[in-house]
């Protein structure tokens, strides 16, 4: 009788645990302190110290009818197209990795991150003749943004990242349709899945492209998943990935572990280089594996423990840790973005034609503060599995789960595209 107390005084710290960590979780993420309805076109007065971001949005989110939106968390059919340039404040009036919201509206230029054009591409022969426009050697950056996101939040994320990466590319974004309310997490996983084919299409359009000649997928969060199951989708289709997509990067992926190593081998033999940005200490996605059951995630893996990391290394997989990375992010989930040196490493290292395996990115580089590890260089730091969410989440003892052996699914995958091919 005292195990059994002692144990429902367990299972009931745990549920109190898990309770607080979901509504932590809401107020976390949910409560962003800053002005909604950003996406109307605010004037520069000159001369101005301003740097501006021109993207191309594309998203299957539903019309808002409203500028100050433009698109709702509400799903669309038809994929829009929107040429939208983004202001960014001089350096001396905000910290870079940040995003500088404004504290009020209008937002000023000079100090916030202000929308300067909004304009609707209704084709695609208008998006192409964009591109030529704001070619940069042919490089593309395409951002996929995850759960909680509004349109103006991916918006200002990516001109974020591509002002303080500094990346010699063209940035394009894809935007699916999230409800931005941390408990609409399977109504956003839905939308995903809803989005598969239009991410998919969008891709291949970009590697038909004439002008285009690289493509890098940065995708963050949920969005990771979006990513692997339109990737998947065009190798099942065109067997195998589009030769100008050459890097993928996964940041805090929210993928199962099993379904992830599936998902890589039937991608084909021909496909990108991947790289994944993971952190053990990450809330989402201890919360996101509770969510799910108990499953582990990708982007909470330990890149030092074995079998994992020998098994991802074979596959030619690098994971970098940014356990130790410091974030302002409560949450620690949106580390890749607001690290300055992981930042710059994503666009020198990447997106100028270089991959984070070059051999002569070692831990004496700029790096050294940011990338954990002890490996000799980044390139050999691979591998996967989970160990934080149980911290975090403080679960009772389960029984002992079967532990995900990825070199099986690898080899089965590997059968199962012969046979299908």
């Amino acid at each position: 009788m005292r195990g059994l107390r002692a144990r429902r005084r367990s299972l009931g710290r745990t549920g109190r645990t898990v309770a607080g960590a979901l509504v932590a979780a809401a107020v976390l993420v949910g409560c962003g302190g800053h002005p909604k309805g950003v996406m109307t076109p605010v004037a520069l007065t000159a001369p101005s110290k301003t740097t501006q971001v021109d993207m191309l949005v594309a998203t299957t989110r539903q019309p808002s009818g409203n500028p100050a939106t433009l698109f709702s968390g509400e799903r669309n059919a038809a994929l829009s197209l929107t040429d939208v340039a983004v202001s960014i404040p001089p350096d001396s009036k905000r910290k870079p990795g940040t995003v500088q919201w404004p504290r009020r509206l209008p937002p000023n230029p000079e100090t916030d991150f202000a929308v300067t054009r909004v304009r609707e591409l209704p084709s695609r022969e208008e998006a192409r003749a964009w591109f030529r426009e704001h070619t940069v050697d042919g490089n593309i950056l395409l951002f996929v943004h995850g759960f909680n996101n509004t349109y103006e939040d991916s918006v200002f994320r990516l001109a974020q990242i591509v002002h303080d990466s500094g990346a010699e590319a063209t940035p394009m974004l894809f935007t699916w349709p999230s409800r931005a309310r941390v408990f609409d997490y399977n109504y956003d996983k839905e939308s995903t899945n809803y989005s598969r084919t239009a991410l998919e299409d969008a891709l291949r359009s970009l590697a038909n492209a004439p002008d285009v000649n690289e493509v890098t997928i940065l995708a963050h969060s949920m969005g990771t998943w979006l990513t692997m199951e339109s990737l998947r989708q065009m190798g099942i289709r065109d067997g195998g990935i589009a030769p100008k997509i050459k890097n993928v990067i996964l940041a805090s992926p929210d993928i199962d572990l099993d379904v992830f190593a599936k998902q890589f081998v039937e991608l084909s033999e021909r496909r990108p280089k991947f790289t994944i940005f993971v952190s053990q200490d990450d809330r989402a996605l201890a919360v996101s594996s509770f969510i799910s059951g108990d499953i582990s995630r990708l982007g909470a893996i330990d890149p030092t423990a074995e079998p994992y990391r020998t098994q991802l290394e074979r596959a030619g997989i690098t994971a970098i840790d940014l356990t130790k990375v410091q974030s302002e992010d409560s949450l620690h989930h949106g580390k890749f973005a607001e690290s300055p040196q992981i930042v710059q490493l994503i666009g020198q290292r990447i997106v100028n034609g270089q991959t984070l395996t070059d051999s002569e990115v070692t831990l004496g580089d700029s790096i050294t503060a940011v990338v954990a590890g002890t490996a000799k260089n980044v390139g050999t730091v691979a591998a996967a599995t989970i160990s934080a969410p149980v911290k975090v989440l403080e679960q009772p003892a389960l029984p002992p789960k079967k532990r995900p052996h990825l070199d099986e699914t690898l080899e089965s995958g590997a059968h199962a595209g012969a046979a299908t091919n």
